[in-house]
């Protein structure tokens, strides 16, 4: 899935701006910066939202159409303009396209052309490679119940993948009740889901930036809500748009789940390109694990998204071996991380992410080489004969991604 384009719409005629923006928003390839209804005022409309696309209708007027035409591509020169039409007229088309139009269309709009066009403009203005690069990653960390180390996971993959050069990353909370992203990472935020629910009408890429919390590691944080009563406010539709925004403005965005399963949880799932699905090697944790796989197998194409991921392996009290587990629920562990219970509670009393606390930890590795599966750019840490977690060592590759001897905090 390309990365969100930004667009800003421009027509004077009531009707036809509200289909062309319907249609619009059903495309899970856009985000709607703004609209206008007057021509005169567009040219301000894109310099405040610098969209990556502006779409003009011609209809209303379509001298003073081309005339903005021409004005955007002196003032603005890197928004591409996409013009649409009623009119089939070769001279206006070819007026279009002198004046700087990308591509023209004819209304009415079929989904598929208007999506095809988008297409072909996103690679003219961004390369084929480069809209490649743009590509919005979106994770979801779920667990297979409480307690397993889910938010560990997805804090730490996230302050990971923020640390690293070309990434810019954003972590949501959706364990609505009683997340606590924000304790792990030490910070304490302005504002919360509920904040960016209640205005995503009128959020823009800046302000949006402004309404997270940027940890040291880089990584955005977007918190639950403080209040209970505000989880009302927050329901399926409203995730997947801000959802939508976020992809438009990151390269990466994990989201943490909560154990409910809930409308929220299950639209965020539907949205993400893997689901991580953190479980431990007990009898409750993997009985859950096969519940939730036998569920999402009635939602098409959900269940081919998830990764199973041991946490605590080589746990003492853990009497279910690697191979049992893959026997039980029916699929292969994707990965495995290792039992460190000192580490983990030093990461979570300093409120630091583990590659700070102790870059040389097992752990540490573990989780590097679990993103690195993740995001295409490692090795697989699995042994297929055995499930066996393979040795990492201070001089494994991942630790060259990695700033050495990060500073560490004492335990409160």
């Amino acid at each position: 899935m390309p990365n969100v384009l930004r667009l800003a719409v421009v027509d004077p005629n009531d009707k036809t701006r509200e289909d062309l923006k319907s249609m619009l928003l059903g495309l899970d390839v856009v985000w709607l910066e703004a609209e206008c209804s007057r021509y005169e005022f567009f040219p301000d409309v894109i310099t405040q939202t610098r969209p990556d696309i502006g779409v003009v209708s011609l209809d209303s007027d379509p001298d003073r159409g081309i005339e903005l035409l021409n004005t955007i591509r002196s003032t603005t020169p890197d928004c591409a303009l996409l013009v649409v039409s009623s009119s089939t007229s070769g001279q206006l088309i070819l007026q279009s396209m002198r004046a700087g139009a990308k591509e023209f269309l004819t209304l009415p709009l079929s989904g598929g052309d208007l999506s095809a066009a988008l297409h072909r403009i996103g690679e003219q203005k961004f390369g084929a490679s480069d809209a490649r690069n743009r590509n919005c990653e979106v994770i979801v960390v779920a667990g297979a119940t409480g307690g397993v180390g889910a938010t560990s996971v997805a804090v730490n993959m996230g302050c990971m993948l923020a640390s690293r050069e070309g990434n810019s990353v954003a972590l949501m909370d959706l364990d609505l009740a009683v997340g606590d992203a924000d304790v792990f990472l030490d910070s304490i935020p302005d504002y919360t889901l509920a904040d960016v629910t209640q205005n995503i009408a009128r959020l823009d890429f800046t302000l949006l930036k402004r309404s997270l919390t940027k940890h040291s590691s880089g990584l955005y944080l977007l918190p639950r809500p403080v209040e209970l009563q505000d989880m009302s406010i927050i329901n399926g539709d409203s995730i997947e748009k801000v959802i939508t925004l976020l992809k438009a403005s990151f390269t990466h965005l994990v989201i943490d789940l909560s154990k409910t399963y809930s409308e929220v949880d299950m639209a965020a799932m539907r949205m993400a390109a893997k689901i991580v699905l953190v479980t431990q090697l007990d009898v409750p944790c993997l009985r859950n694990v096969v519940r939730l796989l036998l569920s999402f197998e009635q939602f098409e194409g959900l269940k081919e998204k998830v990764h199973v991921v041991v946490n605590r392996a080589g746990l003492e009290s853990g009497p279910i071996s690697i191979r049992k587990a893959r026997e039980t629920i029916g699929c292969d562990i994707y990965a495995q991380l290792p039992n460190d219970y000192r580490t983990m509670v030093e990461v979570r009393n300093n409120g630091v992410p583990l590659f700070e606390q102790d870059p040389k930890a097992a752990i540490t590795l573990a989780m590097l080489g679990l993103v690195d599966r993740l995001c295409g750019t490692g090795s697989d840490a699995q042994s297929e004969d055995t499930g066996e977690t393979v040795a990492l060592t201070e001089n494994s590759s991942w630790l060259n991604f990695w700033p050495r001897g990060g500073k560490q905090k004492k335990s409160s």
